[in-house]
């Protein structure tokens, strides 16, 4: 099983949602997954790590990364990396589709948290996806 990476710009979402996943409802399910989750600090990377960098840390350590949404323009965005560099086995990338929404709604939030479990429980079969939007 892939670990998880939380992006530096969604930090706070990230605690929402694995706080989410390891509750009374959703523990057994994340617990048998077995998913680690990684911190930049890990991959000693600097939170303003370009989008390229990021996601070739994310491949070579089997980690999805779980992104607000990176810069969406230019040749180095998170969008150009994925399209010029990804591959039939590259893990893809969930972005939240409103990760506000994530921070401010509750049940948004539990629908975004079993997006991604049903996402990860799956994940073989989205590898080469590219992007993945939550939920």
């Amino acid at each position: 099983m892939p670990g998880l990476l939380a992006d530096a710009n969604i930090e706070g979402q990230c605690l929402v949602l694995l706080n989410i996943l390891q509750s009374e409802f959703w523990r057994d399910v994340w617990q048998e997954l077995r998913v680690t989750v990684c911190h930049f600090a890990d991959l000693k990377l600097s939170k303003h790590v370009s989008d390229l960098k990021l996601w070739r840390a994310c491949q070579d350590h089997d980690l999805v990364l779980l992104t607000g949404n990176r810069n969406l323009e230019g040749e180095d965005s998170l969008e150009a990396v994925i399209r010029r560099f990804n591959t039939p086995t590259s893990l893809p990338v969930f972005t939240l589709a409103d990760p506000v929404l994530v921070l401010r709604d509750k049940r948004y939030a539990h629908l975004v948290a079993e997006r991604l479990l049903e996402r990860l429980i799956e994940i073989e079969i989205y590898r080469g996806a590219g992007r993945i939007y939550l939920p």
